[in-house]
């Protein structure tokens, strides 16, 4: 029912995030460029900070320079980040079109998804042609992004029909959502390294499903002895916990999609 609900409404998911873009756009004079100057400068800030300022200039990271393992980092965490904390919102932030229009609240949460999906593409062509023109990496290893692209969606997405629902009925989520993500940001290796992070942090890091992701991200295009990052109990665990996940979101998505115009007036 789900599936048949995104095929149905594929047109109206394009046609929405089409328009969404625009909106978001239209003032401003740079335009779409900013959805590669903030991430950039984030990580150009970040790079300051942890790779100049404390404890001096950062060793790279398995011969790797400090910056390239930090933008990565940056790239990768800011999709899954706003992918979890749009979708959350998808449904609350458009309730005028709600209540306007008939069609599966679902299809809110792809919208998201595929703005989403669009920004990390178009930021990951600098993290691209830097890899080709330093030759970090064989270029086979770059189908890796698209396993990236393939598990953050089905793990956001799980994440955020559970959110979507309940940021709905319960707004004060939303705040305990961003403390949560801030949470993640410093437990997961964006700045820091696997290799140098004590042992408890490499066991936590173990069962963090955002470090899978990251470290995917990275190892695509910086590191060559690893097509796709972790073992096959990594796997494992994330898919199960991934499908554990969206087992819970569409049960709950499903018992209040019916109410959600009566919970937002």
């Amino acid at each position: 029912m789900f599936l048949k609900e995104q095929r149905e409404n594929l047109g109206l998911i394009w046609k929405l995030n089409i328009y969404d873009y625009k909106t978001m756009y239209s003032r401003q004079y740079l335009g779409p460029i900013w959805i590669i100057l903030m991430p950039v400068m984030s990580a150009l800030v970040l790079w300051l900070v942890f790779g100049l300022g404390i404890r001096g200039v950062r060793e790279p990271v398995q011969d790797i320079p400090f910056i390239m393992h930090l933008l990565t980092g940056i790239f990768s965490f800011g999709f899954i980040s706003s992918s979890i904390t749009g979708g959350a919102s998808a449904i609350l932030d458009k309730q005028n079109l709600m209540t306007k229009m008939k069609f599966p609240a679902s299809v809110l949460i792809s919208i998201k998804s595929l703005g989403n999906i669009m920004n990390v593409t178009i930021v990951t062509s600098i993290i691209l042609i830097v890899s080709i023109w330093n030759g970090y990496t064989d270029p086979i290893t770059y189908i890796g992004f698209f396993y990236f692209l393939f598990a953050t969606v089905c793990f956001t997405y799980a994440i955020a029909l559970t959110l979507s629902a309940t940021v709905v009925v319960v707004r004060d989520v939303k705040n305990i959502l961003g403390a949560f993500i801030r949470l993640a940001f410093f437990m997961s290796p964006v700045i820091w390294s696997l290799e140098s992070a004590n042992p408890l942090m490499q066991v936590i890091t173990a069962y963090n499903p955002f470090a899978y992701l990251i470290m995917t991200y990275r190892y695509t295009f910086l590191y060559e002895d690893l097509y796709i990052y972790g073992g096959a109990t990594q796997h494992i665990y994330f898919w199960t916990l991934t499908i554990f996940l969206f087992y819970i979101g569409l049960h709950v998505h499903y018992r209040f999609r019916n109410r959600f115009v009566d919970y937002m007036r």
